[in-house]
Order: structure tokens, then C-alpha cells, then sequence
């Protein structure tokens, strides 16, 4: 063995976290080469690891730098320095060929553009001048094209491009940032873009350029993005909106608008700096935005707010620069089947919207992992998931405890699953509804790219109580394959751990006081809840609070058809007014089932907040059914905006040690107001104040020894009462806990399945 040259020191270092796919590596090469050091650095299954050996000092300053100077995007989860014996001699800095073998290093989501590749996409002395792909350390594909780890080219679906001589050549060079920047390219050696006809014939020219021109003549156009396709049209023509509307069947729920830049955005929006941080962000949310003036653009969203993003890739920068006379903001949704998961193919594309798409804007690299565009709702300061997916899948969620082994699968509705690794949980990208063949397989899919990417071993499986949810169903088949047990969660005390985890609330604290109102979960009584009061934590729970039952004649037809639920809330009130629904054939059919009341197995019985959202809007409006579930409740809050209020009754009774909200009073000072001719807009507010009200009785009831409140459920996407009710149970001394990294609605609730369980097997080991 050498003898230590005298002040010579020699480390290894193991860093955990998020630290492949950022530009780590290089990082390092620089920080070394800097102080004369030698050593190597590699990837592994588990993060990255490094020696450097040189002089003590030295050695000492470049453990410093690489803690305090780290690439912006590494997060750094483990930093473990072992003292070796010096080698002698300088052999340089090196990058190795990376480790292969199971571990828990983790995969970066997909992120924009960064200003230094925006700078070389628009010069035109550079080389990849408008270039759809170009990338670098800082910015581009990551989840997308990944196959397995480590976050190497021949593991992702760049493999099948070669890099050029002059690409080769910046890989290497430790000056440049695409020094091991894995989906390095250019036009000589990297993916294409190119335009097709509907009958899937290459148009010549220019795609972008092409493109821009369809678009600008009100056409269509299929876009393939990074983690799925979309389609495009021009956002300021409504004659091309509604065409859009008519030919993908979507008559009216909101479309998210697709601008060059902020200032583009502050032409339908207001934009705050807060806002404008979240556009700008290297995630690239589509941000859910207050409109300048409400009833502008109905043809996009018939309600206040607008979803807006900036582009995502260099090819949606170039789409939307209008360069050859586009629009500089365009439509961008989801190109999908209704029902089904965002199309990934170019073959798939043409087959499924070839009656939709007057054009299709498509690239030959493969999109391995789909990825949806994430929705975030800017409040106080921050943001509000409304759902998680590209931009922040699959980058996982911190635990203050270990969570190792548990595999929670979610709910039905906004569907996702979470894995559990150590002190992290593995959050699925948005799914959607699991109704349908196809959404199921996009969950068999995740949940085959996760374990792929995350080589976790299940010890515990975790699934919702509702039988019949097809996530249920897929838990069940793998405990019955592998044995395993299989614990089943109530839906609301699932979200109330969720809101507990996701504000890194630790396994031993507790009680809590929760709040958790939504559309539908199933009771440990056989009936739907969902307004519910809590008191617990991850180890347990009671239920102190809800909603008196409203009656559902034909069950969850209600969560569309809303008018059903209005008959029943008037006809337990005061009695339905002879105008209501007069016109609907199934008016007398409906009465005579409610009038049987719970005795009818045509009419389920729900405590669900998201219903009573549905009936009133229906009472208010006389509109007897919606395009899509969740939609009263968005129009009934921007029919309130800007609008007097009124004071309405609240009224409580104790059944069985719950205590009640008794909505009847409520729903006869509303039918009193609507006879009289009040505003439908003071109506409204008025009855988004009373549920506030309702939760500070509650809490100031139910909470007298002031516990933590803990929010969650999907009413909670609601901003009007997110506020109010926060700042009324702040204002009776209540710590309030709301969601930050994780949705408050379904696709939030498999973290909460996985801290339960988590919690559950730690109390059996103790």
C-alpha cells in the first residue's frame, strides 16, 4: 500500500436523493478539476458515488462545494464521507460507466426549456436554431424516456439516436452543460419533427411552420408532446374553439389555453408574481388563473378562472413564437378518447382523431412513460394540487416515518397509487378514472414502470373499503398472487391521513381534528359519506360530524344528472315548487321514490357535501344535468364572485354521537330567495357562506380542545372555501393543515392509504 503523502486525504462519498438527470456528475468533474483533485464519480442504483484524493485542504473545500453549491435541481437526501487510505499519484477526474442492480436512486420528473437553451432555440448562429429537441443538464426529458435506472441514454428511448461527432464531443467536454447531459442531440443526429395529414401522409415544408398556418386558419392540430399528445387550436377564435368542443365531444368543461409567454397569458388572466413564478417554474404546471373579466372567453371556460400554461418543450415554444403568423396562445388538451388515457403513438394518434385533427404535429421519439399535464390552483403564496403529474411525477413525497415495503393503490375516482421506499412515497402521475379497460391498463402500465424504475419489495398491501372499485380489485388479485396482507382504509380517514403526511406530520403525534368533504366514499355502514368530521390520526379515528343524508333517487346517476338531487333536497324541505323540473318526464317517477324514502333500493342515502354542491346549484339554475362530474360546484363558485351574500339559518342535531348539519332550513330560506327574485349570484355566496359557517360551528363544537384541523377531500380544490374556511378556523385558535405536494381529492388519498398502513405495521413491530 502507498504511504499517505504527508497532508494528502483521500474520501469515498455516497450521495442519496435526487441527484441523476441534474447534472450531478459533471458537477463534480468541474468542482475537482477546480482544486487539482483526482478521483471518479458513477452512478449507482442508489444515488451517486465519488472519491476525490488529493491535497487535505482541498479535499475539505470540495465537500463543501458539493453540499452548498449543488445543481439547482439535485435534492440531496444522504451524504455519507468514508475515509480511505491515499492511492498517490494523479490519475485525474473521471466519470465511470454506471452501476447496475437494485437500490432507490430516483428518476427526475420532465422539465421546460431552461434560458440558456431558449437562447441558443431563437439564434440563429447556433446550431440547433430552432431545433424541437434540444436539452441540456438543466432541462428536458427525464420520466418520459426513461426505461429503467441508472438515468443513462441506453436506458431511455434516445438510444436509438446516436449522437454526431459534434454532440459526442460536448458530452465529453467538462466545459459545456451537456457534459453526460443523456438526451444530447441536434438535427444531425437526434429526433424529428414532422406534420402529417389525417390519412397519415408526410406534408412537405417546414412542420412548425405548417403547423403555425393551420392553426392560424382555425384548424385543428394534433401535437405530440413530451408525455402525451394534445390538440391544439387558435384560443382567440371561438369559431375554432367550438369546433374543437364539437368534434372531441366536450360541450363544456374547461380548456386549459397554451401562451408564448406571461405577458401572452396577461392578455386573458390576471398574473401576479406568484403566478407568474408558477408559469415560469421548470415544471411547467398549467395554472388555474383568475380571468380579467369573468365572463370573458366563455367558449373556453364558462367560469371565472382560466387553466394556463407556458410551453413545456422547445417544440411548443416554437409552436406558439408565430414566427409563420400563429397564434401566440392556443388551446392545449389532452388528445384522448373521451373517458380514456392521453394517446402516446403516432399510429394511435391517427387512428383514434383522425375525425378530430385537421393535422398532426409528430416527432419519432418514442414516449415511454405517459405523463399528463400537471394543474396546480395558486394559493397564499404557494399552490394547491389539482393534479400531479408531469413536471412532479415521479420526483417522490418526503415521510417523517418509514414507509418501507407498503404499496397503497388509491381510490376510483382521479385514480393514482403510492410505493413506499425508506422514508419516501412514490406517487403515481395522474391517472384518471378507473372506468374503462383502457384507464385500467394506464394503471397496470404506471405501476409496471414504477416498480421497474423503483425496485421495492412489497411486505404490505393497502386498498380502499369500497368493494367494488376496480383499485380495490387489482389489491385483492396481488395479495391472493402473493400472499401478502392487504389492509382496507375508509376513504375519508385515508384523506385525512393524507393531509397529515403531506405536512410531514409524524406517525406518534396525533389527535387531530379533520375535515374531509368530498363527492363519494363508502362508510363503514354501507352508505356514501362525504362531509365528514373527524377526530384521530394514522393509527385510528372516530367520526364526530357530518351531514344529514340526502336521499339519491338512482344513486350515482346523481352525480351527473343534478336535478335529481335538487327534488330531493326541495321535497324535504318545504316541499318541491310546482316549476321545478315541470318539464321532466321523469319528475312524477322521481317524487314517488323519494317519498318511499330510504326504503326504495333505487335511492341510496349519501352525507356528501359534493352532493348538496349539485342539488343547490340545480335549485338555483333549474339546469337538470352536467357535462362532466364536479362541474355545479366550479359554476356555482363563479356565480358567486363579486356577489352580495345572504344570511342563511344553520341548524344541527346529535344522532348516535355524530353531530349533524341539518340543511334543511338552509334549502328553504334558498327556495324562499329564489321565489322572491334575490341574485342567483347572492344566493350562491350566500350558501357558500353558510357551509363556512357550518364548519366554524363544527369546529368550535366538536374541536373545543382546539386540536389541529386538518383539511382535505375534493371540495378542498374549491379556493373560495379553502380560504374562508381556513381563515375562520385559524381565527378560533386552530392550527390549519392543507395540502401542498399531493391533491386534496382522490388522487391525494393513496398517500394516506400508505401512512395508515405504514403506522399499522410499525405499531406491530414495537
Amino acid at each position: 500500500m502507498t504511504e499517505r503523502a504527508p497532508g494528502t486525504r483521500r474520501v469515498r462519498v455516497e450521495i442519496g436523493g435526487l441527484v441523476q438527470g441534474v447534472g450531478f456528475r459533471p458537477f463534480l468533474h468541474r468542482q475537482a478539476a477546480q482544486r487539482g483533485l483526482s478521483g471518479f464519480a458513477r452512478n449507482t442504483p442508489d444515488g451517486v458515488l465519488f472519491e476525490l484524493e488529493g491535497p487535505a485542504a482541498q479535499v475539505e473545500d470540495c465537500l463543501r462545494a458539493v453540499r452548498g453549491e449543488a445543481p439547482p435541481l439535485a435534492v440531496e437526501e444522504s451524504f455519507t464521507v468514508r475515509e480511505l487510505a491515499p492511492r498517490g499519484g494523479d490519475g485525474g477526474f473521471s466519470i465511470l460507466e454506471s452501476e447496475q442492480g437494485s437500490g432507490a436512486a430516483l428518476a427526475l420528473p420532465d422539465l421546460g426549456p431552461c434560458p440558456a437553451c431558449l437562447r441558443e432555440l431563437r439564434d440563429p448562429a447556433d446550431r440547433r436554431y430552432r431545433y424541437p429537441f434540444l436539452n441540456c443538464t438543466d432541462c428536458g426529458p427525464r420520466y418520459s424516456i426513461l426505461r429503467r435506472l441508472p438515468y443513462d441514454r441506453a436506458n431511455t428511448s434516445m438510444a436509438s439516436f446516436p449522437m454526431c461527432i459534434d454532440c459526442a464531443r460536448e458530452y465529453a467536454d467538462i466545459r459545456t452543460r451537456r457534459y453526460h447531459a443523456q438526451p444530447d442531440c441536434c438535427p444531425a443526429c437526434g429526433p424529428r419533427a414532422f406534420c402529417l395529414s389525417p390519412q397519415g401522409e408526410e406534408l412537405p415544408g417546414d412542420p412548425i411552420a405548417r403547423a403555425q398556418r393551420e392553426l392560424a386558419a382555425g384548424r385543428i392540430v394534433a401535437v405530440k408532446g413530451v408525455g402525451g399528445f394534445h390538440l391544439a387550436c387558435d384560443a382567440r377564435s371561438e369559431a375554432a374553439v367550438r369546433r374543437l368542443r364539437a368534434r372531441k365531444h366536450r360541450p363544456e368543461k374547461p380548456l386549459a389555453v397554451l401562451c408564448a409567454d406571461a405577458e401572452e397569458a396577461r392578455a386573458f388572466c390576471r398574473v401576479g408574481e406568484a403566478e407568474r413564478a408558477l408559469l415560469e417554474s421548470p415544471r411547467r404546471p398549467i395554472v388555474l388563473l383568475d380571468k380579467l373579466d369573468p365572463a370573458a372567453f366563455p367558449a373556453l371556460s364558462a367560469n371565472d378562472r382560466l387553466g394556463v400554461m407556458l410551453p413545456g418543450t422547445p417544440l411548443h415554444v416554437l409552436l406558439t413564437d408565430g414566427t409563420a403568423g400563429g397564434p401566440r396562445s392556443v388551446v392545449c388538451t389532452s388528445a384522448n378518447v373521451p373517458g380514456c388515457p392521453v394517446i402516446l403513438e403516432n399510429g394511435e394518434a391517427l387512428r383514434a382523431l383522425a375525425n378530430v385533427a385537421d393535422c398532426f404535429l409528430v416527432h419519432n421519439r418514442e414516449i415511454v412513460n405517459r405523463c399528463d399535464d400537471s394543474l396546480v390552483l395558486p394559493w397564499r403564496g404557494g399552490a394547491v394540487f389539482l393534479r400531479r403529474s408531469r413536471g412532479y411525477a415521479p420526483q417522490p413525497v418526503e415521510l417523517p416515518f418509514s414507509a418501507e415495503g407498503v404499496w397503497a393503490f388509491g381510490a376510483e375516482q382521479k385514480a393514482s397509487f403510492a410505493l413506499g421506499g425508506g422514508r419516501r412515497a412514490f406517487l403515481s402521475p395522474h391517472i384518471g378514472d378507473l372506468k374503462n379497460a383502457e384507464t385500467l391498463e394506464h394503471y397496470r402500465a404506471s405501476h409496471a414502470a414504477y416498480t421497474r424504475l423503483f425496485p421495492l419489495t412489497p411486505r404490505r398491501l393497502v386498498c380502499d373499503l369500497h368493494p367494488d372499485y376496480l383499485s380495490t380489485r387489482e389489491a385483492e388479485e396481488m395479495a391472493r398472487k402473493t400472499g401478502l396482507p392487504l389492509l382496507r382504509v375508509q376513504h375519508h380517514w385515508a384523506h385525512f391521513a393524507a393531509c397529515l403526511a403531506d405536512n410531514g406530520v409524524p406517525a406518534q403525534d396525533g389527535p387531530f381534528f379533520g375535515l374531509v368533504w368530498d363527492g363519494t366514499g363508502l362508510g363503514p355502514d354501507g352508505t356514501v359519506w362525504g362531509c365528514e368530521f373527524l377526530r384521530g390520526g394514522y393509527g385510528g379515528w372516530e367520526r364526530i360530524g357530518s351531514l344529514r343524508p340526502i336521499l339519491l333517487p338512482g344513486g350515482d346517476v346523481c352525480a351527473l344528472e343534478t336535478g335529481r338531487t335538487a327534488l330531493s333536497l326541495a321535497l324535504a324541505s318545504c316541499g318541491v315548487p310546482d316549476a321545478l323540473f315541470a318539464d321532466r318526464p321523469e319528475r312524477a317517477l322521481l317524487l314517488q321514490l323519494l317519498a318511499h324514502g330510504g326504503r326504495s333500493p333505487a335511492c341510496a342515502s349519501a352525507s356528501s357535501a359534493g352532493r348538496l354542491f349539485d342539488g343547490v346549484y340545480s335549485l338555483i339554475t333549474g339546469r337538470w344535468r352536467m357535462d362532466y362530474e364536479g362541474q355545479a360546484p366550479v359554476l356555482l363558485e363563479a356565480m358567486a364572485h363579486g356577489a352580495g351574500t345572504r344570511a342563511y339559518p344553520l341548524s344541527f342535531y346529535e344522532e348516535a354521537g355524530v353531530r349533524r348539519f341539518d340543511w334543511r332550513p338552509l334549502v328553504s330560506s334558498i327556495l324562499a330567495d329564489l321565489a322572491a327574485g334575490v341574485p342567483h349570484g347572492a344566493i350562491a355566496r350566500g350558501f357558500l357562506d353558510a357551509l363556512c359557517g357550518m364548519a366554524e360551528d363544527q369546529c368550535r363544537t366538536l374541536n373545543a380542545g382546539r386540536l389541529p384541523a386538518a383539511l382535505s377531500g375534493g371540495v378542498f380544490c374549491n379556493r373560495y372555501l379553502l380560504e374562508s374556511i381556513s381563515r375562520r378556523l385559524e381565527r378560533t385558535g386552530c392550527r390549519v393543515l392543507t395540502h401542498r405536494r399531493v391533491s386534496p381529492g382522490d388522487e391525494g388519498l393513496c398517500l394516506g392509504q400508505l401512512a395508515i398502513a405504514a403506522a399499522q405495521a410499525a405499531e406491530k413491530e414495537e
